[in-house]
This record gives C-alpha cells, sequence and structure tokens, in this order.
C-alpha cells in the first residue's frame, strides 16, 4: 500500500524531477516507510512506500524487472502466493517475497488481461520499454484511487488531487457536480471530479498512454456476471477475510457495532494468527449523543469474540481542531461529519501500531442492506412469486425492520418512480435555492428511475458509480493519511458476484435486509447481534459537533463566493438552515473546500 505519482511529456522533454519529487512529497503520508524515483526519456514515477508485504528493502519502488519494465504500485494483491506457485511452474524466477515482482511478471506473462488474474486493489502504472506503452490500471471495484490530468505537454497522475493542482492558482471548480451535491447530497459522478480538467480512472478500467502517439485509450476489463451461481456465501466471505489477513505486520479491524463490522470482526478474529500471541483487535468510535451510540453493541461483539478493543470518543472540541485537517485530507466535499469519526479511528490504528485494518464497506449495497432497495424487492416478489407472496413480504418487513411501517414502504415504492417530483419538491422546499443555477432534472434520478424495478442494476449503479465509490473515497483518503491499508471483504470480487446473483428472497426475507448474512453471523456471534431491527449506521453526533461550531459556520458560509451562484445569503439566517442538519453541513462543507482549496466557479 503506498502513493504513486507520474509525468509524462509529451512534448520531447525529460520529466522534471524537481516537479516529480513535489508531487510525490505531497503524499508523504500515504507511505512513510520510503520513496524513490524513475526517469527514463519521456515517462517520470515517484513513489511513497508503505511496508506491508516484504518489509526489507527488496519491496522498494519504483521497481524494475529486468530491462523491459518499471513499475508504481500502490495497493495489494492478495493472491500472489497463488500466482506466484502458477507462474514459478512455468519457468519464472523470482528474487523477493513482495506482491509487486508478481504483479510485473504476470504483466510479462499475461499482458494487459494480468488484472483478471488478481485478487485485490490496485492503482498502478507500468513503464513497458518493449511496447513503448504506458500501462495503467485500477482494481474492479475502485479501491484505490488514481487521478490523472492532461494538456498539451503533460499527461499526469497520482494517488491524489493535490498532486495535480498548480500550488500558485486558484482551482475551477465543477459547479454541476456542487449542485448535485448541495441538493442531493450525490457526490460521486463516473470520471468527473470537483475540480475542472482532473478525472479519475474508472474502476474496473486499464488506460494505456501510447508514447509514440501521445495519446491514450480506456479499455474496462471487468463487469459482475449476470449467472445464478450455486455458490456458498458463507465460504466466500470467510474466504475473502483469510486472503486480507496475509500481511508482515498487525492486523487489526473497525468495529462500528452494526451487523456488518461485527461480522467481519468475529471472522477475522477466529482466523487472526499472531506469532506473538496478541489478541486480535478492534477500534470503536463512540458517539457522544445517545442516539448514535452503537458502543455496546461493540463491546459485546469484543467479548464473545475475545476481541482487544480500543473505545474512543472524539468531543467537540476535538472536532473543531481537526475541522480544516479533514476537509484537506478528502480533497472534495463529503457527505456528513460522520467521516471524522472514521478519520479518528484511523488516527487511534496509527497510535497502536496496527498498520492494516479490515473494514465493513460494501456490505449493503451486495447484500441489500439499505431501506430504499424494498421497493424493487417487492416488485421481484410480485413478478416471481405473486401477489400473496408480496403482501406476506410487505407484512413481515413492517415486523422485522424498526424503520419499515407501511407509510415507509410506500414512501420507498412511489420515491422510486416520482423522482422527478422529488427533485422539484426539494429545490422549492429550499427557498434559499437559485433555481436557475440547477439543472431540471439529475442524471442520477434519471439512470434510478431506469432500472427502477432491475435489482441488479441498482447494484452494478451503487457499486460502479454511487454509493461505493464515495465510501471508499472517503475510506483511502482517511486511512492513508495516516498511513494505514484498510482491506474490505465484501468486495472481494468473488464475495460480490456470489452475492450479487443470490435469488433476492435470499438478501431480503421475512422483511429481514441482508437475511444470507445475518446467517452468517449467527454461526459467530449472539442473535441479538445477528438479528438486530435498528440500523443507524456509522453516524457522527452531528447536531452536537455543529452546534458548538455555530459562530464559525456562519461565518463561513457568508464568506463563501461560490454559495452565491447557487443561495440567496439573505434567506439565510437560521441556525441549523432551515431547521435542517445536513443542508447546513453541505453548505459549510462547500465553503470551507472552497477557501482550503483556493476554488471559484
Amino acid at each position: 500500500m503506498c502513493g504513486i505519482s507520474g509525468i509524462i511529456s509529451k512534448n520531447g522533454s525529460k520529466p522534471d524531477l524537481a516537479k516529480l519529487s513535489w508531487m510525490t512529497d505531497l503524499i508523504a503520508h500515504r507511505g512513510p516507510d520510503g520513496d524513490g524515483f524513475y526517469t527514463d526519456s519521456s515517462v517520470g514515477f515517484g513513489h511513497r512506500r508503505l511496508a506491508i508485504i516484504d518489509l526489507t528493502s527488496d519491496g522498494h519502488q519504483p521497481m524494475h524487472y529486468f530491462e523491459k519494465y518499471t513499475i508504481t504500485f500502490n495497493g495489494e494483491i492478495y493472491n500472489y502466493l497463488e500466482i506466484k506457485e502458477e507462474l514459478s511452474k512455468l519457468g519464472y524466477k523470482f528474487q523477493t517475497k513482495s506482491d509487486t515482482e508478481v504483479l510485473l511478471a504476470s504483466y510479462d506473462y499475461w499482458g494487459e488481461d494480468c488484472v483478471n488474474h488478481f485478487n485485490g486493489m490496485w492503482a498502478f502504472a507500468i513503464h513497458d520499454k518493449i511496447k513503448k506503452v504506458v500501462f495503467c490500471s485500477r482494481d474492479r471495484f475502485g479501491v484505490k484511487p488514481f487521478y490523472f490530468t492532461e494538456d498539451a505537454d503533460f499527461f499526469n497522475f497520482g494517488s491524489e488531487i493535490k498532486q495535480l493542482l498548480d500550488p500558485h492558482s486558484k482551482h475551477q471548480a465543477n459547479k454541476d457536480l456542487l449542485g448535485h451535491y448541495l441538493l442531493t447530497g450525490m457526490h460521486d459522478h463516473e470520471e468527473d471530479t470537483f475540480f475542472i480538467g482532473i478525472k479519475k480512472l474508472l474502476p474496473s478500467h486499464n488506460l494505456v498512454f501510447d508514447l509514440r502517439s501521445n495519446t491514450f485509450t480506456l479499455n474496462k476489463y471487468y463487469s459482475i456476471p449476470r449467472t445464478l451461481l450455486k455458490t456458498d456465501y458463507s465460504q466466500c466471505l470467510s474466504n475473502a477475510v483469510k486472503l486480507r489477513l496475509r500481511s508482515d505486520v498487525k492486523v487489526g479491524t473497525c468495529l462500528s457495532g452494526g451487523l456488518d463490522s461485527s461480522t467481519i470482526a468475529a471472522i477475522a478474529s477466529k482466523l487472526y494468527q499472531n506469532p506473538s500471541g496478541e489478541k486480535f483487535s478492534a477500534i470503536h468510535a463512540k458517539s457522544v449523543e445517545k442516539a448514535t451510540d452503537e458502543s455496546s453493541y461493540a463491546i459485546e461483539v469484543a467479548k464473545h469474540s475475545n476481541i482487544n478493543l480500543h473505545i474512543i470518543e472524539p468531543s467537540a472540541d476535538e472536532f473543531k481542531a481537526i475541522f480544516d485537517e479533514v476537509i484537506y485530507t478528502q480533497e472534495e466535499p463529503f457527505a456528513s461529519p460522520s467521516i471524522y469519526l472514521q478519520y479518528f479511528v484511523m488516527k487511534e490504528a496509527r497510535r497502536i501500531d496496527c498498520k492494516v485494518m479490515l473494514d465493513g464497506q460494501g456490505g449493503d449495497e451486495t447484500l441489500l442492506g439499505y431501506e430504499r432497495y424494498y421497493a424493487p424487492a417487492f416488485a421481484s416478489f410480485f413478478k416471481n412469486k405473486g401477489l400473496w407472496s408480496t403482501l406476506s413480504e410487505m407484512k413481515a418487513s413492517r415486523k422485522n425492520n424498526s424503520k419499515m411501517g407501511l407509510f415507509s414502504i410506500i414512501k420507498y415504492m412511489a420515491g422510486t418512480f416520482l423522482l422527478g417530483l422529488r427533485h422539484a419538491y426539494l429545490k422549492n422546499k429550499l427557498s434559499f435555492i437559485r433555481t436557475e443555477n440547477f439543472p431540471n432534472e439529475f442524471s442520477y434520478w434519471k439512470l434510478i428511475r431506469r432500472d427502477a424495478l432491475n435489482i441488479f442494476k441498482i447494484q452494478e449503479t451503487e457499486l460502479f458509480m454511487t454509493n461505493l465509490p464515495a465510501l471508499l473515497r472517503y475510506e483511502d483518503k482517511n486511512s492513508m493519511r495516516h498511513g494505514i491499508e484498510t482491506r474490505l471483504p465484501f468486495i472481494d470480487y468473488k464475495s460480490v458476484e456470489s452475492a450479487l446473483n443470490l435469488p433476492t428472497d435470499q438478501k431480503i426475507h421475512d422483511g429481514w435486509t441482508k437475511h444470507v448474512l445475518r446467517k452468517v453471523c449467527e454461526q459467530y456471534l449472539p442473535s441479538n447481534i445477528a438479528w438486530r431491527k435498528s440500523k443507524l449506521g456509522f453516524n457522527a453526533p452531528d447536531k452536537t459537533w455543529l452546534n458548538t461550531f455555530k459562530d464559525q459556520s456562519k461565518v463561513e458560509i457568508q464568506n463563501s463566493k461560490i454559495l452565491d451562484h447557487f443561495i440567496d445569503k439573505s434567506k439565510v439566517s437560521d441556525y441549523p438552515v432551515c431547521g435542517n442538519w445536513t443542508i447546513t453541513w453541505r453548505l459549510l462543507n462547500i465553503a470551507a473546500w472552497e477557501r482550503i482549496y483556493k476554488t471559484y466557479v
């Protein structure tokens, strides 16, 4: 796990080593264990190392493979031992114990198709001196970031946006994305970022830069197969956790107390083997608000699974102290102050020297964990099982989900189809919005309505385009800011394929969301954990934190020139704005991001 940077010159000049060093130094936090640089003709690579596998200098990057290839690589290939064994039988010799060398040998043997043999997370660039190309790739679900920009003279890339920004200039903001974010909270939109001119390589995509023509091509190498497989989801998930425990450093886990993180923690604790005999560790961030406090569940999970639990309880003063730091770390506006809780968890992981952390991202998206999935699920039941079976499921959902009364069911079903009305409602409800500066209807809602009754398509969209990309962005930036590698068993590609191809009634059954996971969980944990009705999510004490931030928030919002484009500030005098903490946060986040990154529209 590391940080990467690169410059490809299109004008015949050699990449500027000073600029490459500057780009790489900016992400020193991603790789505190060393740096390295490489330049050859028009190609320059930088690398910051976080040593996880093969802690010796043999794992140093950029790594060369004979005289043919040079790589800068961020990520882990979890199945590198199996691939290494396969290639060894084909005559390949290995000089190191690193997964990086295995990646290079895989490229030598399989070419660009090597990525289809990997189970892992990655963002890398390989200078192929034979083919005269730079081969870049991002993992199937985009766990690891890859940003790029180009002009007439250069193609530059990096692990973070700040590497690609001119430190001496203001930066033009993407006003369309800001509009999406302000009105709906949605902020991950395919290849675009909040900065004009900076793109991201999409998940499951390769980018091949031809050094002779100075042009690049994009190619999608993976789609989730649509096949009803006879797989054991429990075994898939267990294997995914087992692979992600491979490490030459200490491994722990995040433990919110919810179903997803509790299942991962329990499985990992059972499988974890530490030569020192030390117990498996978990970190929980406790909310100071009773309504969002899940610490009792985390404590129960830890006791049952013999886990060494570390509990932190960040205060409002601590939130204020790192307010700017987290916005700088995240680089783009984000959903809520809950991201600060995650930041504190990663900070604690660094303090206890736990360089690898498992986490439960992806459980909801793969196993129908959100209430909004009820509407298409009921449609599926009606299509496949008829009216009475559907009515039975709807009745069970009221019994086995604390939030799903009859009104909620109707709301979610209607909301799926009336997204245009919802858009108009939001614009009119927020009286301070300058409606002329917003599009008539957001493309995301059009996409959701198009596939409203197709659960597989909805899940695909949320995994590749909307929900999961945002969650992975938060996770990567918060963890790597502290030199922590996070690993996500729920989005092991084999786990995802198994989950998405399960029949709907195995994911929502008798009204229970994530039914198949609850059956897995009860193998490891008490039934009151496996069959919890309440679902809090990873919530920060937003009201408490933001209320103590009241005066600064008002000043920040009033000083924002970007917000002048979107709102009439004369109509924003109350706090929270319109009595809504979520809207208040979005306004504050945009204003602070504008100040910190010197952006304009």
